[in-house]
């Protein structure tokens, strides 16, 4: 197994990544100083196919184990559901030594996060990632929330994990768009960090795809260092962190313009690093070559690159003066330099946007 060190003195934790470790993390939690209970939260989906073991796991180590489960999808991300959690979680009687595990993609990792940092005024929760995007970005660095329907995200908190668990094999049964969405991350951070990556994402795609293990364990490795590293120099994204939300200021938009059913994070994603790669070619930032290589790639991966002409582009501009990063209405938007650099770029005009998207 690999180990990450996320470093943040008291709140510092390990990300691990393993093939076949689900059915070991109940003697892992057992030197974490826990109470008896722990509350399982996943979606029916990931519990059919691993849910078992894991509680079976948590019971063997001593622990009273009991579920807790929302449905699939990013809509289900929100309050209402939230609620249901804390109902389940006080029909159980979890107390302040408690603890929950997220078992599921980022959806269930974000909420069962949010709940833990709010339940009883805070509770330990470990992460246990089942999509490569969960993976490779959402279950570390502590964000957590829920969406409102005017925008991604806008209700949360910073509350880091005690643990990550990662467990390659669950990307087995993973959906095709699923595994594809988790690429668009990690593609994010060989524009934002390392050109070594983004190349070995482009040598080794038919790997990647194949689910070859050695090619896998890299790109999640690689992917879980990096955000490491700049989450334990900016826990709360007071600056270099800002870096990581690359392509997320459209891609965020876009799926609040699209109600958070028409694309997956990831391919969200994929449509705002081409964008704003493109913005940052208008700009005169980047050579036109560099930013080809970026939509290349993604187009590659199958991923989407081009914005559909029948998406509401003033629902898009509305809700990204809504996003957290704006300041005082001002936009802000990390642009790539070349790849493996990018900058953070301020005051960027609405009628630039506006061309970007109709062009």
């Amino acid at each position: 197994m690999k180990k990450i060190r996320v470093d943040l003195a008291e709140r510092s934790y390990d990300i691990t990544v393993g093939t076949n470790v689900l059915k070991k993390i109940g003697d892992i939690l057992r030197p974490f100083g826990l109470g008896p209970k722990i509350a399982i939260v996943s979606n029916p989906t990931v519990f059919s196919l691993y849910g078992r073991p894991v509680v079976n796991a948590i019971k063997k180590a001593g622990f009273d184990a009991c579920t807790v489960s929302i449905p699939d999808g990013e809509e289900y991300k929100s309050l209402l559901w939230l609620q249901h959690i804390y109902n389940e979680l006080l029909a159980h009687k979890l107390d302040r030594s408690s603890a929950l595990i997220a078992l599921g993609g980022g959806v269930i990792g974000d909420i069962t996060g949010f709940a833990a940092s709010t339940y009883m005024r805070g509770i330990s929760y470990v992460q246990m990632p089942t999509t490569l995007l969960a993976q490779v970005d959402s279950s570390v660095g502590g964000k957590t929330g829920v969406n409102h329907h005017l925008g991604k995200n806008m209700i949360g908190t910073f509350w880091q994990p005690r643990l990550v668990w990662i467990d390659t094999e669950t990307l087995k049964t993973l959906p095709g768009k699923e595994l594809l969405a988790g690429i668009a991350e990690v593609i994010k951070y060989g524009v934002i960090w390392d050109k070594e990556l983004f190349d070995f994402l482009d040598d080794k795609k038919g790997k990647i795809l194949d689910l070859d293990e050695r090619a896998v364990k890299q790109i999640i490795k690689r992917s879980c260092e990096i955000k490491a590293d700049v989450v334990s120099r900016d826990e709360r994204e007071s600056g270099l962190r800002s870096i990581l939300n690359f392509g997320h200021t459209l891609g965020h938009a876009i799926e609040t313009a699209t109600d958070y059913k028409r694309y997956l994070h990831g391919e969200a994603v994929a449509l705002g690093m081409c964008l704003e790669a493109r913005l940052s070619q208008k700009l005169k930032l980047i050579d036109t070559k560099e930013v080809e290589r970026i939509t290349r790639l993604i187009d590659s991966f199958g991923l989407p690159s081009a914005l559909p002409a029948d998406i509401d582009m003033e629902r898009i501009l509305s809700s990204m003066q809504l996003d957290k990063k704006a300041i005082a209405g001002e936009l802000k938007f990390v642009l790539p330099e070349r790849i493996g650099r990018v900058r953070i770029h301020k005051g960027v005009a609405g009628r630039a946007i506006k061309d970007l998207l109709k062009s």
